[in-house]
């Protein structure tokens, strides 16, 4: 299936809010957005007249879709999808939509810390370093259920992506609708994650106004 293959920090930048789509390195002066905000910064203490201009209801509707889509790195066609199956399962649409989203599979790699960014999460799954429930899976898309078990191929285990994992896992923060076996590096989905694990700064009432239209 077809996937954004551009930069990522321009996606970031859109949006001037960080979405981590570089993992670590969009906690440091690196980022795209750090250095946008400060030029910004610059820019209007040296501006005497004009204003910023006002986005329309559909344009704040639209840029939420947007960094909803660019957040979990899917396109148009796979949103809409998403989005007509939260409709169809009962609760609310947008919470529905975001728990969908949330437990893909590429998405709970990341989440779990065996991978620095989502696009390095979905590599990994793609190139079928995990199992799901003992068996190989290659499918980012997959959606994980409670009681799931995820676990590193055991041939697996001395690449690099694998060591680094293991270095660095003790100082992630794992939600709390997912555990993991430091030792191991296996995890294990407790439940179905609520708004509140969610968290972020999607507004999901924008995205289910946008496609309602």
């Amino acid at each position: 299936m077809a996937r954004y293959t551009g930069p990522v920090c321009r996606l970031c930048r859109r949006t001037s809010e960080k979405l981590m789509l570089k993992g670590e390195r969009c906690l440091t002066p690196k980022c795209a957005v750090e250095r946008q905000l400060s030029s910004m910064a610059g820019k209007n203490r040296n501006r005497r007249r004009g204003r910023p201009k006002k986005k329309s209801e559909y344009g704040i509707r639209l840029m939420e879709k947007q960094k909803t889509k660019n957040t979990y790195g899917i396109l148009e066609r796979q949103l809409r999808i998403y989005f007509r199956k939260a409709g169809k399962t009962p609760g609310l649409s947008g919470e529905n939509l975001l728990r969908m989203l949330e437990t893909r599979l590429d998405n709970v790699v990341y989440r779990l810390g065996f991978a620095d960014s989502l696009r390095q999460a979905r590599q990994l799954v793609r190139h079928g370093h995990f199992t799901l429930n003992g068996r190989k899976t290659d499918i980012p898309s997959c959606a994980v259920k409670p009681g799931d078990v995820i676990a590193w191929k055991e041939n697996k285990a001395k690449l690099f992506p694998y060591q680094y994992a293991a270095q660095n896992i003790a100082g992630k923060q794992i939600p709390g609708w997912l555990s993991v076996d430091s030792s191991t590096l296996t995890a294990k989905v407790l439940a179905q994650p609520t708004r509140e694990d969610i968290g972020g700064t999607i507004n999901e009432r924008l995205i289910v106004e946008y496609y309602s239209k």
